[in-house]
């Protein structure tokens, strides 16, 4: 090796999410050197994982090895491990196993299930951010169906036969939608001892609307078409307990206790550890849910050569409040993250940045969605066709693209669920019969 040749300028990015992969891959052409490192090997795409959940795909479907997804990015390296601690004095970020030094570093490390304040109602009401949290509530849907049918006492039966999913989001509303169809149109021939369609899906919403980001007019139009679907829909309605078999609800000045065994939370997130060790280190800001609050151009104050993009970041330097934490906006993140080191090198002037909104997107069901492009609302069958679209097009790997249609052409003529198992360890109790969380057991809000 040539020691006097000067080292080309070294990029670690944490985190293969949409911020990270984005930004790695825009680095394709650029003189530096980049090392992306996850503690996973794989990129997930997060707006599908409700329909992991509810068994209409499976895992590997919408996701792809980050090697694979680089391979052909020479000057990009991925490493399995994580980062536990960040030394902005002398630029290194140090690993479970070593350290690693940096000239620029990107934290793209996102959120995961905030509980405000109640982490105890985490094992009971699970969230939904990883490929074991999908696995873990799908074997809780299916389960739920397989108690029913041997349960024998009508109160404790139609107890297993109600979900209650918390929070009305994007997610939420997904979420809602999908069990919907399995109740009332997938499982009703599958089983001789209940009917299904007797099934009781609730979704609980703390504001006075569903999809509260969205314009007022697509978020009726989105509770009429849940309730048409079957859901119930509970809105300015507060969750103040969780147990095993049953959900307190406040609304107004009282209270309603809804028997189910069936709790799936969708309603809050918090950032990931790393931003608060990053507040630590370097003095930076965080807001309430623990995001890192960053300057225009994504940097920290006072490191310049620090960025934070994604969910984990709060940029709050265009319009009235912080970006939303939506894909769309962590992939423009990371692009400009990449262009911007590009520029520097070359003492080229950079813009801060500024992201481009081309809309939102919420699937309800078959045929339903919302879809609001600014310029034009839509809803129904055709807001259907392009949050379709829309949802392929963002498919990273093309044999994922080719996989996931061929899938919905299946699922949209067939009505049925191919993915329906019910994996991992199972409590075979007669008050718990869901999956039991296990270290051992291996494996959207949609905005555009």
């Amino acid at each position: 090796m040539d020691r006097s040749k000067p080292q080309p300028h070294h990029v670690v990015i944490v985190g293969g999410g949409f911020g990270g992969l984005y930004a790695a891959k825009a680095f394709k052409n650029a003189p530096v050197q980049v090392t992306l490192i996850d503690k996973r090997n794989f990129h997930l795409f997060q707006p599908l994982l409700y329909q992991v959940a509810t068994g209409t795909v499976s895992p590997a479907d919408i996701s792809s090895p980050l090697r694979g997804i680089l391979s052909r990015n020479s000057n990009v390296k991925v490493l399995l491990d994580e980062v536990t601690d960040v030394d902005p004095q002398n630029n290194r970020v140090i690993l479970q196993d070593g350290s690693l030094s940096y000239d620029s570093l990107i934290v793209a490390t996102g959120v995961s299930h905030h509980y405000f304040g109640n982490d105890q109602w985490q094992g009971v009401a699970p969230g939904l951010k990883t490929i074991e949290d999908a696995l873990e509530m799908r074997a809780r849907i299916f389960s739920a169906f397989e108690a029913a049918e041997k349960e024998t006492d009508p109160l404790r039966r139609q107890a297993w036969m109600t979900f209650v999913i918390v929070g009305g989001g994007p997610t939420g509303v997904e979420l809602a939608g999908a069990i919907a169809e399995l109740a009332y149109h997938v499982l009703t021939d599958d089983f001789r001892t209940i009917d299904t369609t007797q099934a009781q899906i609730i979704l609980v919403e703390g504001m006075d609307r569903v999809l509260p980001p969205y314009d007022h007019r697509l978020s009726a139009h989105a509770a009429t078409a849940l309730e048409g679907l079957g859901v119930t829909v509970r809105t300015g309605a507060m969750v103040t307990h969780i147990d095993q078999d049953k959900v307190t609800l406040k609304t107004g000045d009282g209270l309603q206790e809804i028997p189910s065994q069936t709790v799936l939370w969708a309603a809050g997130v918090k950032a990931s550890v790393l931003g608060q060790v990053l507040a630590d280190r370097t003095g930076a800001s965080l807001d309430r849910v623990g995001r890192v609050k960053v300057q225009p151009d994504l940097s920290l104050p006072n490191y310049d050569n620090i960025f934070v993009i994604g969910d984990l970041a709060n940029f709050d330097h265009q319009g009235d409040g912080a970006l939303p934490g939506v894909a769309p906006v962590a992939m423009q993140e990371g692009q400009y993250v990449a262009r911007l080191l590009g520029k520097r090198l070359k003492n080229q002037p950079v813009h801060p940045f500024h992201y481009q909104d081309y809309g939102s997107l919420a699937v309800i069901g078959k045929n339903a969605a919302v879809v609001d492009l600014g310029y034009i609302k839509l809803t129904g069958i055709l807001a259907w066709f392009v949050w379709v679209f829309a949802h392929i097009f963002y498919l990273i790997e093309f044999d994922n693209k080719l996989i996931v249609m061929f899938q919905w052409g299946w699922n949209y003529f067939t009505s049925s669920r191919g993915a329906r198992l019910i994996t991992g360890e199972v409590q075979r109790s007669r008050n718990n019969i869901g999956p039991r969380r296990s270290t051992d057991n291996p494996i959207m809000a949609t905005k555009f």
